[in-house]
């Protein structure tokens, strides 16, 4: 299924099918996509109802398969992800990495490995909700939390090379820029001492491609977006699946 025109609806709109979209991707992941002790969940972020985010969390009860032998599990030595892009960032400047981040963490002790998110329209309506967003995304990097975004929302005038853009320009002197016609990103960020990006521009009327979303240095498994996009998108009210779709009277 292609990617919707999503600026046709009201932002409740999308953020219906956001939320239905994060439950379906959380239940594909947890369905066996991950390897034993890993598990995912829908965060629920104060003065929030609905989840924002997955988090990809170890548990330390439930030691992962040796060797991570599971089917699902892949090596970017031998099959490095199949995307448009991917770029190293710069060797980040000492107190930048050291900036404060107030973090606070459960006395389980499962350990947050990774975040998913998928943008909103919220995350760009402001320039101060996009800084949050941003600060967000490179304060999980800089704690070794992988990452994978999904913006299907195109470029407004505080991200005119949307999301990734924003971020990437914090990690890189050279400025990410959109190929023509390609406003939409899809982008996964491996964690490391100078964390590497794998992106893959695209645009309203592309199949969404599987992103690698990192459990380790080096490791992923491939987050099925098509699939998942296709199942929450069946669950939006026909009369919002007319408009967006062009069809309504």
């Amino acid at each position: 299924m292609p990617v919707h025109d999503w600026t046709r609806v009201s932002a409740g709109t999308f953020h219906d099918f956001h939320c239905s979209w994060i439950v379906t991707l959380k239940g594909a992941l947890n369905d066996g996509l991950l390897p034993r002790g890993y598990y995912a969940q829908a965060e629920q972020l104060a003065r929030q109802v609905l989840p924002d985010v997955i988090t990809l969390q170890s548990n330390p009860a439930v030691p992962p398969i040796p060797g991570y032998h599971h089917h699902g599990v892949l090596a970017v030595a031998d099959a490095p992800p199949r995307v448009a892009v991917i770029a190293e960032a710069d060797e980040i400047d000492e107190y930048a990495r050291k900036q404060q981040t107030l973090v606070i963490r459960h006395s389980s002790g499962d350990e947050v490995i990774a975040l998913i998110e998928i943008v909103s329209r919220g995350n760009k309506q402001t320039l101060w909700n996009l800084d949050r967003f941003v600060e967000k995304a490179i304060g999980a990097l800089f704690q070794g939390i992988h990452l994978l975004i999904a913006d299907v929302i195109p470029p407004g005038q505080h991200d005119p090379q949307g999301i990734h853009g924003a971020i990437w320009d914090r990690l890189q002197s050279v400025p990410y820029k959109a190929p023509r016609g390609k406003p939409l990103t899809l982008a996964a960020y491996a964690a490391a001492q100078l964390p590497k990006a794998y992106v893959e521009p695209i645009a309203v009327g592309t199949t969404l491609p599987d992103m690698p979303l990192f459990i380790e240095e080096g490791l992923y498994v491939n987050a099925p977006l098509e699939r998942t996009y296709r199942e929450a998108y069946a669950t939006v009210p026909e009369r919002w699946r007319l408009v967006i779709e062009g069809r309504a009277d």
